[in-house]
């Protein structure tokens, strides 16, 4: 098996009335570098893409995306890239990035141009941005790519914000977290550009500090609120069924938030993120986490001043 550590650079339109809803990021450039099973480097791939969508560059992408129009207008069609890109990845691989974009982005330009997709549902891959962040800080702060190599002291023989130039930066991160800590390739993330098709094909997987469950897609919230499998809350470490102590309640309609409690290994702080797919149904990403008994206590303080100001709203409303 193989490492595809792959960057993209894209664009979009000048115009905010002047987008193509179906592409609103037209890929422009595909750079990877392909690691073997020991993360040593055997080939590196680059090509550039001629728009087809959005002839102009965007101000914001010609500032950070240092690419000559002569370049673009040499470049191949997205499909012929594309299909150059995987045949060059090969069979047996992951994808590896910096960050959470790059893999919808793909699938979405690829979708546009009536290409098979990377995978039926969620698709596994490896986002070395949260990898770095596991092994040298708390696991919940991002940084830029720069920054993590900085920090490593990797040197900077290449320019950055070319699609080549940073998944060859992204690898030697990748290289060096694996050295440091290589059981943080535990921590998997799964893009979820085409949601679970059904039941069967949820994805529940447990992790050594929390869990995660993707559901299939739902109509609206309120159904997905409401089924079973939703909203039940198991402990990650015993597999037994943790009754609710605050029952799921939402501050803004896209977050739900409870505390289940474990006779064996105590709270657990539940999390629902509600996600909307691009025609319209709802799909969701619930996590468990244990907590300690104070941080348990702050989701019960967050659910009173909910309480409390919905009650003020309520009032005011009769008032007036």
């Amino acid at each position: 098996m193989n490492y595809i550590v792959f960057d993209l650079e894209w664009n979009q339109s000048n115009e905010k009335f002047n987008r193509d809803l179906g592409l609103p990021f037209e890929i422009l450039e595909i750079g990877a570098v392909k690691l073997n099973k020991k993360l040593k480097v055997v080939d590196k791939f680059e090509v550039v893409i001629k728009p087809q969508i959005y002839h102009y560059i965007n101000y914001i992408t010609t500032k950070i995306v240092h690419m000559t129009k002569e370049e673009l207008e040499n470049g191949k069609p997205f499909p012929i890239a594309m299909n150059e890109f995987l045949e060059w990845c090969g069979k047996d691989y992951i994808l590896c990035i910096w960050g959470t974009s790059d893999i919808t982005e793909l699938q979405r330009n690829m979708m546009y141009y009536g290409m098979d997709m990377l995978a039926d549902g969620p698709l596994l891959y490896y986002d070395i941005q949260k990898f770095f962040s596991l092994a040298y800080e708390d696991g919940k702060k991002r940084r830029a790519l720069e920054t993590a190599v900085d920090y490593l002291g990797i040197e900077k023989d290449n320019p950055f914000h070319r699609a080549y130039d940073d998944a060859y930066y992204t690898a030697k991160v990748f290289q060096r977290v694996n050295s440091y800590k290589p059981k943080t390739k535990r921590y998997v993330s799964y893009d979820v550009f085409i949601a679970p098709r059904s039941r069967k094909d949820e994805i529940e997987v447990n992790f050594k500090t929390y869990s995660k469950y993707i559901s299939r897609e739902f109509p609206d919230k309120m159904v997905a609120i409401e089924d079973p499998r939703v909203s039940e809350t198991k402990c990650y470490e015993c597999k037994r069924a943790a009754p609710q102590r605050i029952k799921w309640f939402s501050v803004n309609g896209k977050h739900y938030f409870c505390v289940a409690y474990c006779k064996k290994h105590g709270y657990l702080k539940g999390k629902i993120r509600m996600k909307k797919t691009d025609d319209g149904n709802f799909y969701v990403v619930k996590t468990l986490k244990l907590v300690s008994r104070e941080q348990a206590q702050e989701i019960a303080l967050k659910q009173d001043k909910l309480r409390l100001q919905r009650s003020e709203k309520r009032r005011a409303k009769k008032e007036n």
